[in-house]
């Protein structure tokens, strides 16, 4: 029987833009390997830095949202796999993919707990300390945990998000899989070939300008912190690359504060082994930082804050410094210290390293999810009969989303 897999985007993947699209990449690339017919169908329009799907053989097909061209498309794939990217995603076609193509095993992959994210950033713009039990009564944790229950598998790519929701929320870990970005490991060879400490300056900052706790941390990155820095480090430059850079962001480029803001990069390795230090000084987020990643991969050492490092430093190391949230004269000054200290630096770069082929290496994952995928699917009914609780939240969504969605998709028929 041919192996399946259907993935439905929440936006098309763009990994050249997004550490979300990045991670989308490599499952696809995942699947491929194990030879896999993959689809892959979204509701969003492609944009300019969408990647060429056709170029890896993946059938692409743009779906309709509350419309039952998606029921025939699903019962005429019954897929092996259906990969929900994000909760909003699940919501919208998971009825659907259970009702119409119910041999098939639904995954979920989270790129984040947007939930957590959420109440983070709430917590921050009202001045208020985040707790975990405004995380848990906040209406989007409700929904985005009601999606992990109705899902057979939940794709994880945080440790701290995997266990919260076994340690806070009682989640089975049956329904969960920590799986982290899939890398290649960083040879000795690899790292001859990066710039030395005295080849490097200026510092760096990334992020895609869709993602408010980018935007916020370039708020806090102008107004606070590289005053600070440019005063200590009178000729230092930052240069801020990202897409879809908002307005108030551009109007922060100032060559006279030595302040760049320089947008898309097609290079962004290029970009981050020229520089010496990247600053990522964010207030709210969650998941893994896929800039902090790439600086680790190019032995660019960071500094960040504790909700930065979130899910990477289990060991206690860092490529750099990490800092309290708010204390950014600190921040400004563990900058310049690493900026100038080429023995710290040194080992900020060994720790980055030690990071990437302790947690992230390829192959590791990769047989991970296979041996998941495979444990699931050949088990699939009593996997689902150990999960109530999801086939009570399968039932409600029937009972509510699914007649939402025929009552609009009536209404739009006139």
């Amino acid at each position: 029987m041919e192996k399946t897999v259907f993935i439905i985007g929440y936006i098309w993947p763009e990994p050249n833009t997004t550490a979300a699209g990045h991670r989308m990449l490599q499952l696809i690339h995942f699947f491929n390997s194990q030879d896999y017919q993959i689809t892959v169908g979204s509701t969003a329009v492609r944009t300019e830095h969408s990647f060429d799907l056709d170029s890896l053989g993946v059938k692409t097909v743009f779906l309709k949202l509350n419309h039952s061209s998606f029921d025939t498309l699903i019962k005429d794939l019954q897929p092996t796999f259906v990969v929900f990217d994000r909760f909003m995603i699940e919501e919208q076609f998971g009825w659907r993919v259970a009702e119409f193509s119910p041999i098939s095993v639904r995954i979920l992959n989270t790129e984040d707990l947007h939930s957590l994210r959420t109440v983070r950033e709430v917590c921050v713009k009202k001045g208020e300390q985040f707790t975990m039990e405004k995380w848990k009564n906040h209406p989007k944790t409700l929904r985005e945990v009601a999606s992990i229950y109705r899902s057979d598998i939940t794709l994880l790519i945080s440790s701290y998000e995997t266990e919260i929701l076994k340690t806070e929320l009682h989640i089975s870990e049956q329904l969960l899989l920590y799986l982290p970005f899939h890398l290649k490991r960083i040879f000795s060879m690899t790292r001859a070939n990066w710039p030395t400490f005295e080849a490097r300056k200026d510092f760096v900052s990334v992020g895609n300008g869709k993602h408010a706790p980018n935007v916020d941390s370039l708020m806090v990155l102008k107004g606070s912190i590289w005053p600070l820095i440019k005063k200590a480090l009178p000729e230092a430059k930052l240069f801020v690359y990202g897409a879809y850079l908002p307005q108030q962001v551009l109007e922060m480029h100032n060559p006279k504060e030595g302040f760049y803001i320089m947008g898309w990069i097609e290079d962004l390795e290029a970009a981050l082994q020229n520089a010496r230090v990247l600053l990522a000084p964010l207030r709210f987020g969650a998941g893994i930082k896929g800039k902090l990643v790439d600086a680790m991969k190019n032995g660019t050492p960071s500094i960040t804050t504790i909700i930065g490092a979130e899910g990477i430093n289990e060991n206690s190391i860092w490529n750099g410094t990490i800092t309290s949230s708010m204390e950014w004269e600190g921040f400004a000054e563990a900058a310049v210290d690493l900026y100038t200290n080429k023995a710290k630096w040194k080992k900020a770069q060994e720790n980055g390293v030690k990071i990437i082929n302790e947690i992230f290496v390829k192959n590791l994952w990769d047989e991970r999810l296979k041996t998941h995928l495979g444990t699931v699917s050949n088990n699939l009914d009593n996997h689902r009969n150990e999960n109530i609780i999801g086939k009570l939240v399968q039932q409600e969504a029937l009972a509510s989303t699914k007649y939402m969605a025929k009552w609009i998709e009536a209404k739009n028929r006139g």
